[in-house]
């Protein structure tokens, strides 16, 4: 039974399967649709150097995106950064990308940016940006290249080239921050957003 009491579908601006099973155990029947922008040419354009911003400004871009298109809808865009330091990192190439990063990520603290913001005809009527810092362990050369056989191409579908719901946990010593932050959706500041609208059931 979805608990979404909204008149118009709601919509989220993502194709992550993670955001989805998210969404999907929270009880909301939705709809996902790819939003059809290009993340780095906005970022680039933004002059934005700050891991903070860049996550909510490319939330804004996708859940506008996708509401251009669905008046009446409430729609969910999000977004996540990694920053190692102030060094932004994005989905690596390949397994060399991906050997790089994880070379420069084992046995440092890293910060995950994860924004999320809800458009409504057009218009941002909710964001919001959580924290996880997550201390990744030291590894050797034999431990990485283990994982990345292990992980396959999956390494090349999220920032620092792990999923934490996955594989991605033995690489990890401690983890400062929320499970839905780590996924990628402030879920909990989101579902508070939509019970003050009236949006949910519960």
């Amino acid at each position: 039974m979805s608990l979404w009491r909204g008149t118009s579908p709601l919509i989220l601006a993502s194709q992550s399967s993670a955001r989805k099973m998210l969404l999907a155990n929270a009880g909301l029947e939705f709809k996902a649709m790819t939003a059809d922008i290009d993340e780095r040419a906005i970022q680039a354009g933004s002059k934005l150097s700050n891991p903070r911003d860049v996550a909510l400004l490319l939330a804004r871009e996708k859940a506008n995106a996708v509401s251009a298109q669905h008046s009446g809808s409430y729609v969910i865009g999000a977004d996540q950064t990694l920053a190692l330091g102030n060094r932004l990192f994005n989905k690596p190439a390949g397994r060399a990308q991906a050997l790089a990063q994880l070379r420069d990520l084992a046995g440092n603290r890293h910060e995950l940016n994860s924004a999320v913001a809800v458009a409504h005809d057009g218009k941002i009527v909710f964001e919001d940006v959580s924290v996880a810092r997550m201390t990744m362990r030291e590894m050797s050369e034999a431990e990485l290249s283990a994982y990345l056989d292990a992980a396959g191409d999956a390494v090349t579908t999220s920032v620092g080239a792990y999923q934490l719901e996955g594989l991605g946990i033995h690489l990890f010593e401690r983890i400062d921050g929320d499970h839905f932050t780590v996924l990628g959706l402030p879920l909990l500041p989101l579902l508070a957003f939509l019970r003050r609208e009236q949006l949910v059931a519960v």
